[in-house]
């Protein structure tokens, strides 16, 4: 991950530069791009999220802000093709206004290094609909595409309404609700007509924008081939996924507030983030044009039909194959601090938890374990706690804990985890993950796999609190009388499944409907002998 050009050294020539690669999109972007021959550096408030990712030793990572001018002008040195890839979604009332000041800051550093063209990927927004009548979520996406058009660098934007993809929140919101439900009380919004376009597409209008002409400096709506309403989206899912016919009863009363809820309660997605999703979809937002085939000819097959699109995201989800999710975004207004490594923290109170055991069973055992817990794997300790802590989570507008995991046996740095995020893992060792729940204060949790100096395998395990107030002091001791069933039945439960070699496997692929209903009660099986135990 070298800075060399950055630091003032020359810069590769075709140079890309990627905001937003910790996200969905830009963490797909980026190896296309490489794929394509395109040198790429990328702009991360993290730099060590990106650290395992596959192609990281291949690009530069440079840490920034798109609201600092001045980390935004060292990235652009050099560039030729900036890509515009982040939204200030859900980090306060005041959205709207960071991305309009974030739009101007890479506007301005894009024209006084020279860049050569600007890439946006923004929202479809409706015809003959008033802007102030759009909800916030597109009013704010119009309103940069139109910023960076306007900033005096020739300025791709792409158009998009409903993007289908593995891990994508629209397909998890798609998948979760078509596949939990039925039978569905559903809001007036599922019969407003859509355009979706699947992921692959997306990536290949993004990666060919980078080679247009100088002249061409305009918006672009790009959508897949068909055109349809999200009840029909969720009857042909169920087609596509070999479910049992849906019964969907549209109900005009419930708000995009209500409806917002009711996506939170039964998907992954939580409110914050299904609110603007649900308020956008009250308009129609099909595409005017497909004007960009002059300039990118569409291959045979493409743009991919919904059902095909469908059909590829759900084998990556079954061959845990997904390179990147919604979720691999940093969550708005969680705690981002690192683990303090001063054991005596200037900074205050540090609580602890530690629990420590001898495991009969080798460290590979144990650590397979250890980097499989959450998800569908458990947590390993009294599963209605840890329900009851998500739903809490959730009730208060946290992410709550049925995010899951990416892959189902391997972690990497940056990962969502539940309501956890992975901060630091060192393969075979160390497993640190950072609580993204809301708390009065900033945890963390780590679980270690050592050899003692007999040659014994040790099971560590840390559980770390620093409190805000008075409020953050209350709560440790008021949870704390509880620690010794989570916490102690959690290391406890460990060491017995590493005995019993029960870490997870990697799914045999594209599992169908009856393979996936026996991995469902092999799930609940290990949930029960947990809560027994």
């Amino acid at each position: 991950m070298s800075l060399n050009s950055v630091d003032g050294g020359p810069a590769p020539e075709g140079l890309c530069l990627v905001t937003g690669a910790t996200g969905y999109i830009g963490g797909r972007l980026v190896p296309e791009l490489l794929a394509a021959g395109r040198p790429v550096r990328c702009l991360a408030r993290a730099p060590q999220r990106l650290r395992d990712h596959p192609w990281a030793g291949r690009t530069e990572i440079v840490r920034g802000d798109v609201t600092d001018a001045a980390s935004v002008a060292r990235a652009m040195r050099g560039v030729e093709v900036a890509y515009y890839l982040v939204h200030a979604l859900g980090s306060g009332e005041d959205f709207e206004e960071t991305d309009r000041r974030a739009a101007r800051v890479f506007g301005e550093a894009a024209r006084a290094a020279g860049v050569r063209r600007i890439v946006y990927l923004g929202g479809l927004t409706p015809v003959d609909v008033p802007e102030r009548e759009l909800s916030p979520h597109l009013r704010s996406r119009a309103e940069v595409g139109r910023i960076l058009l306007d900033c005096g660098v020739p300025t791709t934007v792409l158009r998009a309404a409903v993007v289908l993809g593995s891990g994508s929140v629209s397909f998890e919101m798609l998948r979760h609700l078509t596949e939990r439900l039925p039978v569905m009380v559903t809001p007036s919004w599922v019969r407003t007509r859509i355009q979706p376009v699947a992921v692959r597409d997306v990536l290949r209008w993004l990666v060919g924008s980078a080679g247009m002409p100088a002249d061409v400096s305009r918006a672009f709506d790009i959508g897949g081939p068909d055109v349809l309403t999200y009840r029909e989206m969720m009857i042909r899912y169920a087609a596509v996924a070999e479910l049992p016919p849906r019964l969907i009863l549209p109900v005009p009363m419930l708000s995009p507030g209500l409806s917002s809820h009711w996506v939170g309660l039964v998907t992954p997605v939580p409110a914050s983030i299904a609110r603007p999703l649900t308020e956008s979809l009250r308009h129609e937002v099909v595409c005017r044009e497909h004007d960009i085939a002059r300039w990118l000819p569409d291959p045979p097959g493409r743009p991919i039909g919904f059902d095909e699109a469908v059909r590829l995201a759900l084998r990556r989800v079954r061959d845990a194959d997904v390179a990147t999710r919604w979720s691999s975004a940093s969550v708005p207004g969680a705690p981002s601090d690192p683990l303090p490594t001063d054991p005596d923290w200037a900074g205050g109170s540090l609580y602890s938890d530690h629990r420590e055991l001898t495991v009969d069973a080798s460290c590979a055992a144990l650590w397979r374990v250890i980097e499989g817990i959450g998800g569908e794997n458990g947590w390993y300790s009294f599963p209605l706690a840890w329900a009851v802590r998500g739903w809490l989570d959730r009730l208060v507008g946290g992410v709550g804990l049925r995010r899951g995991r990416r892959d189902a046996a391997r972690l990497r740095v940056g990962d969502s985890l539940d309501f956890w995020r992975v901060e630091e893992i060192e393969p075979g060792r160390l497993l640190r993950l950072r609580a993204e729940m809301r708390l009065p204060g900033l945890a963390w949790l780590e679980m270690y796999a050592e050899t003692d100096g007999s040659g014994a395998t040790r099971y560590r395990q840390r559980a770390l609190f620093h409190p805000h107030g008075l409020l953050g002091h209350a709560y440790w001791w008021s949870v704390s009388p509880f620690h010794a069933v989570v916490f102690g039945g959690m290391a406890r439960n460990i060491a017995r499944a590493a005995r019993a070699g029960d870490g997870p496997a990697r799914p045999a692929p594209a599992q169908g409907p009856a393979s996936r209903r026996t991995s469902s009660r092999r799930f609940l099986s290990r949930l029960l002998r947990s809560s027994a135990r």
